[in-house]
């Protein structure tokens, strides 16, 4: 069995468990966090199934763990361990830990005890430091893992008012930086592409065909949002920190409004939230017709429109004008702005402190494994 709270998992939880899988004939692990911890137990599930697909012997089950921490009350210990064992299921035959505390803790399942690098030498991590900062431990995190904690930062904007060129160069310039960020990827518009491959469509029959000649229909845009989302999750498993976005399916509204008169409900509910959004402005910036344009006289429009939808969304709107290099130095203040609020997680129960005890928090890497 496998105890712990994994918040979040890291790779110094991935190393238990594959020590796990890899001595023992059945694994079950304990997902226990306390409901004050801000990440969700079914997520923290689900990412742990996803990482340690491999070892199918290997199970995870969920439990909610509110007893206050204390390591020297026994009513206290009695209480985890009653939890532990109605959530495995199973007896248990060995305890492998990273901590003090595992002695005790095997005790009292009458199994052996294993520790496994108590001093963090070969995974030199743990939850409170990634907590804390999670840029400065982002190699230790698993796909599924740096995709949530990725912050996303969308650039929007009316057509040909440097969208596209902001989101690559603020990518490029975060590339630049080097270290975890020399991966910072951008999404391109999947609207664009549909669009060029709709007017590649009708000129195969008729090669005078525009781009004015092109239709939509209400399940195209609902098409864009799911693709643009898809992009994003893929984008930010293997990213950096920061990940850009060319448009995103909450942008995706206001293009169906543009040609179609109003977003779907559909369209409105493939809409999500991201972190930070960077609107381009039209002034000042000369219409580009590059043959997948024709809204020049709607761009007024669409700027005020982007204006009200994405102020009325909850997150950070920073509007850039000017020069594509000031708008690029107001990107990236922008961007380390959002990093400096950090990720606002809660912090888990604190440990309460016993007689002549130097003990500062709760159990985060405590594993248990099942039948050998």
């Amino acid at each position: 069995m496998v105890v712990g709270k994994f918040y979040p998992p890291h790779a110094g939880h991935h190393r238990l468990i594959d020590a796990a899988a890899a001595g023992c004939e059945r694994v079950t692990v304990v997902v226990a966090p306390s409901r004050v911890e801000s990440i969700p137990l079914e997520l923290r599930l689900a990412w742990l199934r996803e990482t340690h697909a491999a070892t199918p012997w290997v199970r995870f089950v969920g439990v909610l763990d509110d007893t206050p921490v204390d390591y020297h009350d026994p009513a206290i210990w009695d209480a985890h361990c009653a939890l532990f064992r109605s959530a495995a299921g199973d007896p248990v035959d060995a305890v492998y830990s990273s901590e003090a505390y595992g002695d005790e803790l095997a005790r009292r399942f009458s199994a052996v005890h294993v520790c496994v690098d108590p001093d963090r030498a070969t995974v030199p991590v743990s939850g409170t430091a990634i907590r804390a900062d999670p840029v400065a431990h982002w190699p230790h995190l698993a796909p599924p893992v740096r995709a949530w904690f990725t912050r996303r930062v969308v650039v929007a904007g009316a057509e040909s008012t440097g969208t596209t060129t902001l989101a690559r160069d603020l990518a490029a310039a975060l590339r630049r930086r080097g270290g975890v960020w020399s991966n910072t990827r951008w999404v391109p518009e999947y609207g664009r592409e549909l669009t060029a491959q709709k007017l590649a469509a009708l000129r195969a029959v008729d090669p005078a065909a525009t781009v004015s000649d092109v239709e939509w229909s209400p399940e195209d845009f609902v098409a864009v949002a799911r693709a643009q989302n898809r992009a994003e999750d893929d984008a930010a498993r293997d990213g950096a920190p920061i990940l850009v976005c060319d448009t995103d399916s909450r942008v995706t509204q206001v293009w169906q409004e543009r040609y179609l008169g109003a977003a779907s409900p559909a369209t409105v509910a493939a809409a999500r939230l991201p972190d930070l959004y960077l609107l381009t402005d039209h002034a000042g910036v000369p219409f580009d017709d590059d043959g997948l344009r024709d809204g020049e006289h709607l761009r007024e429009w669409m700027t005020g429109r982007f204006r009200e939808v994405l102020g009325a969304a909850g997150v950070p709107v920073r509007e850039v004008t000017g020069r594509p290099r000031t708008r690029l130095a107001a990107a990236l203040a922008a961007c380390d702005d959002l990093l400096a609020r950090g990720w606002g997680l809660a912090p888990p129960l604190e440990a309460r402190a016993g007689p002549g005890s130097g003990n500062a928090g709760p159990p985060d890497r405590v594993q248990f494994h099942l039948g050998r």
